[in-house]
């Protein structure tokens, strides 16, 4: 009796095998979301024209030269530190995400956006555009700027690269008391400090690029 049962359940087990089906997943036809590279825990240095301009310190760092425009893209963050010409430090640049888009020249700043520069400046926005082919970062999003003699307000921005010369439009700030007497000692300020200036005139809106979904790979 023990080898017919024996016999009957293997029977039974190939019968339910080849009910087995066989789950794959649809093949990958857009090419845009496959990264030629990518690239965890990054510290390194770039270079323009044979001249190291920054250090980029991130947790993930893909390279899409399929996408239209091309692009690399920092989804878990990144750091910068911006150097001169004589290699010393000029600025501190953060944001939670990033694209570069390497045919453009231009930078894609979104989220926590944080600069700080020699001179004390501190910007603060959730977005930021750097064009390198312009040299000026510009936002229409609401932007905090923070100087050591004042803080400013407002929805849009735009700078120089080395945020010496910016104007924010749509402002509000506050100011030392000597700055609300009168115009002489705006005038003596900028005799003192004449590369940074401000101005509440407001800068023609830049384009933007095709909003990014951030998402989990």
């Amino acid at each position: 009796m023990a080898v017919p049962m024996l016999v009957a359940c293997h029977l039974s087990f190939l019968a339910s095998c080849s009910d087995v089906k066989e789950h794959t997943a649809p093949a990958i036809h857009d090419r845009d979301s496959v990264s030629m590279m990518t690239s965890y825990g990054v510290n390194t240095l770039i270079s323009d024209s044979g001249v190291i301009k920054y250090r980029i310190v991130t947790e993930r760092w893909d390279v899409n030269t399929v996408k239209d425009p091309s692009r690399w893209s920092f989804e878990k963050g990144v750091f910068f530190e911006q150097f001169d010409e004589k290699f010393h430090v000029q600025a501190y640049i953060q944001a939670d995400t990033a694209w570069y888009y390497d045919q453009k020249k231009l930078w894609h700043l979104r989220g926590r956006v944080r600069i700080r520069n020699i001179n004390g400046l501190i910007y603060q926005s959730e977005e930021l555009y750097w064009d390198g082919i312009k040299h000026e970062l510009y936002s229409n999003v609401f932007s905090k700027v923070t100087t050591p003699e004042r803080s400013m307000e407002g929805t849009r921005f735009l700078s120089d690269e080395q945020m010496r010369h910016y104007t924010v439009s749509n402002s509000k700030g506050s100011f030392e008391r000597e700055d609300m007497t009168g115009e002489n000692k705006e005038e003596e300020q900028q005799q003192k400090n004449p590369a940074d200036t401000t101005t509440q005139v407001a800068p023609p809106l830049r384009p933007q690029t095709q909003k990014h979904r951030k998402t989990d790979h």
